[in-house]
């Protein structure tokens, strides 16, 4: 029964991102992105990432901060993260994010990427309980946690952008990173993230 609702999930949000091609990039940033920065920043950085994905742990856990101690807290970049899950775990980890209020957001999510040998588990259930664990330490009721895991509406719309930057930007891999446009794929470390800004801010 899981297997058919996800298939039709994945039909239903495929059906979407078709109606709406023409209309839509996946550079435009929407109401319901999360991101840091300055709105008006002259560099967008937008972060495909999975929160299953170890390269992706790693970004967060030993780049992240200096990027954005230079430049996103600077006014120089304004940093937009994007889910693309690859599997369960994942999937339940965006979703969890995404019903945490915006101003905690940023900390929890890279919580989430510290701790994530605890609970990215194959055992779905193991990675649900594990992964309660952590939002209850922070304040999240049993109830809510649940309501928000099997949101079906929330799951499509995680889908439905996986769709789109497949479509658009054949992105296959994580962490993949959009800088103005033009497409950076795997993992960076600051030196490399210095070096692609510096050009842009240069130009």
């Amino acid at each position: 029964m899981k297997i058919k609702i996800t298939l039709i999930s994945i039909i239903f949000s495929l059906l979407l991102v078709n109606a709406r091609a023409d209309d839509n990039s996946i550079l435009d940033i929407k109401d319901n992105d999360f991101y840091i920065g300055e709105e008006n920043a002259p560099i967008t950085i937008i972060e495909y990432a999975s929160m299953s994905c170890s390269h992706c742990a790693d970004f967060h856990n030993d780049t992240l901060e200096e990027l954005k101690n230079e430049y996103i807290d600077t006014g120089k970049v304004k940093f937009v993260f994007r889910d693309f899950p690859f599997n369960y775990p994942a999937l339940a980890g965006s979703m969890i994010l995404r019903c945490v209020p915006e101003d905690v957001r940023y900390d929890y999510m890279n919580g989430l990427y510290k701790l994530q040998k605890s609970w990215v588990n194959r055992d779905h259930t193991k990675t649900k309980s594990e992964l309660y664990k952590i939002m209850q330490s922070g304040g999240m009721q049993q109830d809510d946690f649940d309501a928000c895991i099997s949101n079906v509406d929330l799951e499509n719309q995680l889908l439905e952008g996986v769709m789109e930057a497949q479509r658009e930007y054949k992105i296959g891999s994580t962490p993949s990173f959009i800088i103005n446009g033009v497409l950076y794929s795997g993992n960076k470390n600051i030196k490399e993230f210095r070096q692609i800004i510096e050009k842009i801010l240069s130009q």
